[in-house]
């Protein structure tokens, strides 16, 4: 008999992947993040030239130590502001304890395009001291409840006062277009919480591209955020105003780095300016797809601040904002992001040696 030829090429498998893809895919975060610390510095020698840097060079070191007080008190206010969010219902947590939550979910927020895992490790880390992921949820919209309801407050009054004081911005016109902007779409996302579960009854607003599963999951998802805030609005006052004083304190603080940098550089500009300057950068930073809003937010405060200083002075401005309000918190948080994860990593490797035994001793 005649033997069938042989392919010249093996059939392989369609569920091998190529070698190499996973480990590209393993480095592209890194590589983001790289990218994005030193994003900042290219920016400040493109901008500034080597005049910002002997401006960096000489920046007092008083104001520089005032800096850092500003952002470790702002990490403990976050921290104090979990443990009166918490009430004990994540066991004995004391200020330490919900220091580290705090930076290890900063550091996963920073290191994330679109600050994406911050909520996951937070909600990994209270799931860690018993809290389940549904109440660990609540208490992050808590959070972000409580910060929305202190910028749209910052919002109304700073409109106001364009409108009515005699206030000389530059780009005035625009900036007043942008604040406005952003309070009618706080206050339409206000009303769309409000009349939630009349619009997901509607059968006009049914997205009937998605599957039925997903709209299921995306509803709930949405009444589980108006419960929340429906739940925040239901604690003690004492609390609330508690809750509110902490976070109008944490954000005045980590708003007035920019302010601080501009006087270390030798600028002279008003607190107010510095302070929209952050609120408007920071809300388009939201659109960079690197780590931390990075290129998006250097570009957005320094355009801002071309206008009332030189160049020089802005990039220098910029760049020490940017390693106090971005790179410390990454280097602040990282050990412990990196600790929590080990022990993580230990316990489930503990599960997963003891599961073999058991089924060989009950088979």
């Amino acid at each position: 008999m005649k033997a069938l030829p042989t392919s010249p090429c093996p059939m392989r498998s369609p569920n091998l992947a190529k070698p190499g893809s996973g480990r590209r895919w393993r480095s592209l975060p890194i590589a983001m993040i790289v990218l994005a610390l030193g994003l900042p510095l290219l920016l400040t020698t493109w901008i500034g030239g080597s005049d910002a840097w002997q401006r960096v060079g000489q920046f007092p070191l008083g104001i520089l130590l005032l800096m850092l007080t500003l952002a470790a008190l702002c990490w403990n206010l976050n921290a104090a502001r979990l443990r009166l969010m918490l009430g004990g219902r994540a066991g004995a947590l004391g200020q330490h304890g919900a220091l580290g939550i705090e930076l290890a979910s900063k550091f996963a927020l920073c290191a994330t395009p679109g600050g994406s895992g911050g909520a996951a490790t937070l909600l990994v880390l209270l799931a860690q001291r018993g809290l389940p992921p549904s109440k660990g949820s609540a208490v992050f919209l808590i959070d972000q409840g409580c910060d929305m309801l202190f910028f749209l407050s910052m919002l109304g009054g700073l409109v106001l006062w364009s409108l009515i004081g005699d206030v000389h911005w530059p780009h005035q016109v625009l900036v007043q277009s942008a604040l406005a902007g952003l309070v009618i779409i706080a206050t339409l996302v206000c009303l769309l919480i409000y009349h939630l579960p009349r619009l997901l009854r509607a059968q006009r607003f049914r997205l009937t591209w998605l599957s039925r599963y997903r709209r299921r999951r995306l509803a709930r998802g949405f009444l589980g955020f108006r419960q929340a805030l429906k739940v925040t609005l239901a604690l003690p006052r004492t609390t609330l105003l508690a809750m509110m004083a902490l976070t109008t304190a944490h954000w005045l603080m980590r708003y007035s780095l920019l302010y601080l940098a501009v006087l270390g550089v030798g600028g002279n500009i008003d607190w107010v300016w510095t302070f929209l300057t952050q609120m408007l950068a920071m809300a388009a930073s939201q659109l960079s797809f690197l780590p931390g809003g990075a290129g998006a937010a250097e570009v957005g405060v320094g355009s801002l601040l071309l206008p009332l200083m030189a160049a020089e002075q802005a990039a220098a401005a910029v760049l020490i904002w940017r390693l106090v309000s971005y790179h410390l918190y990454l280097a602040a948080g990282a050990p412990f992001f990196l600790s929590y994860g080990f022990r993580l990593f230990r316990r489930n490797a503990s599960i997963d040696g003891y599961l073999p035994e058991t089924k060989k001793e009950h088979p």
